[in-house]
Formats: C-alpha cells, sequence, structure tokens
C-alpha cells in the first residue's frame, strides 16, 4: 500500500477489500461519490489518510476521471480494478473552486475545473504531419476514443497494432506526451500511470484519461 499528496489531490494504492463506504455527492445526479465511512478491517483504514479521507470525493478509479459519473458507475470501476487499487480523492487541504469552471487558487496556482460536455481545443502534434486541432473534443470524454475519432495514428508499428490491448490501460501503447505548460484544468497522472510509464514524466495513458480541458498533446 502506498499514498502520495499533491496540492490538488491524494492517491492512494489499496488493497482489497478497502473497507470504504461511499456515498452519492449528490442525491440520483451523476457527480461522483465521496467517503462517508471507513471500516476497520479494510485497507484504507490502515492508510497514511485514514483521517483524512471521511468526506473525500473520489476523483479517480485506476487513472480514470470519475468526478462525474454515477455511484453505479464509480463501484463498477472500483470492483472492476485489479488489487491493489489506485484511487486519488480530492485534497482537502486545498482550496478548490465551489462551482464548475471558477478558478481557484491551487498551491499559489490557478485552476480551472470545466463543466462535463464543455467544448475544448486538443492541439495535437504528430511527428511527420501537419499539427491538428480537434476543436470539437468535450470534456468528460475519453481521450484515446477522440483521437482515435479523429484519425490520430495511437499505434504505429507493428509491436503496437499487434499489442494494442485496446484501452483496457494494459500495454501502454497510447501513451501520449502532455506539454505541461499548455495544458488547462487535468489533474495529475495516477500513481497506476507512473508504474506504466515511469521513463516518460509527462505522458499520458490516453485510454485511462478523460478529457479535462484544453491540451497541447504530442504523438510519437
Amino acid at each position: 500500500m502506498s499514498t502520495t499528496a499533491s496540492t490538488s489531490m491524494i492517491s492512494v494504492s489499496l488493497e482489497k477489500p478497502l473497507g470504504m463506504i461511499l456515498e452519492e455527492v449528490e442525491e440520483n445526479a451523476p457527480k461522483g461519490v465521496k467517503v462517508e465511512e471507513l471500516v476497520e478491517s479494510g485497507s484504507a483504514y490502515a492508510c497514511d489518510y485514514k483521517d483524512t479521507l471521511v468526506g473525500c470525493k473520489v476523483i479517480q478509479v485506476m487513472g480514470e476521471d470519475c468526478r462525474s459519473l454515477s455511484f453505479d458507475d464509480v463501484m463498477d470501476k472500483i470492483i472492476n480494478a485489479p488489487s491493489p487499487v489506485e484511487i486519488a480523492f480530492e485534497d482537502p487541504s486545498a482550496v478548490a473552486s465551489t462551482e464548475d469552471g471558477a478558478i481557484s487558487e491551487d498551491g499559489g496556482k490557478d485552476m480551472v475545473e470545466y463543466d462535463i460536455g464543455t467544448q475544448v481545443t486538443l492541439k495535437i502534434i504528430q511527428e511527420g504531419k501537419e499539427t491538428l486541432f480537434i476543436e470539437d473534443a468535450k470534456v468528460g470524454d475519453n481521450l484515446r476514443k477522440t483521437l482515435l475519432a479523429n484519425k490520430v495514428e495511437l499505434y504505429r508499428g507493428l509491436k503496437k497494432k499487434l499489442g494494442n490491448c485496446g484501452g483496457g490501460g494494459q500495454c501502454a501503447f497510447c501513451a501520449v506526451d502532455f506539454v505541461d505548460s499548455e495544458c488547462e484544468g487535468w489533474l495529475e497522472r495516477s500513481d497506476y500511470e507512473d508504474s506504466k510509464i515511469p521513463k516518460y514524466p509527462t505522458a499520458r495513458l490516453a485510454c485511462l484519461n478523460n478529457i479535462m480541458g484544453p491540451a497541447t498533446i504530442r504523438v510519437e
């Protein structure tokens, strides 16, 4: 079990059973889940942040954005995830925005959160091709699916084509490089991504990331 904290989130790697009782952030609305209680017999109770997690909203499961999913959808992701499960929570020590789309101070850096469905632009830099601008990308949509739908070649070469896991987060062949200075609204990458692509600190697995805002992405 491992835990890491940043100015925007707490990332925890937990063995099953987790021992977390979750509830909807807003009843009958797809706005994610939060931790209601920790059970002493679960791994969450033994982690470094056991006194902090109660009341925190689940942001990611295995690197996938869960902020605007239904209770059932979040539970499905946790149940279907391997053990240990990589879960990211909202960091209560950060000063967050109270409304989607508002700007807040986050460790001295402005942070923008976009509403699900907001149309943003992705700038795609591709080796040997003209720069592509995807101007109708939508916040909440899966990044891998959006890139493939716009004919961005993620799997160059026979090895990647044959080894493509189909978006399950296993092959790591859909990794793309983020130009951090030109990405707005995106959370830090998950511990799971760190373990899969440790040599590329600015890269993301496209299959495990939903679009969170405008970005410049390099595809090699």
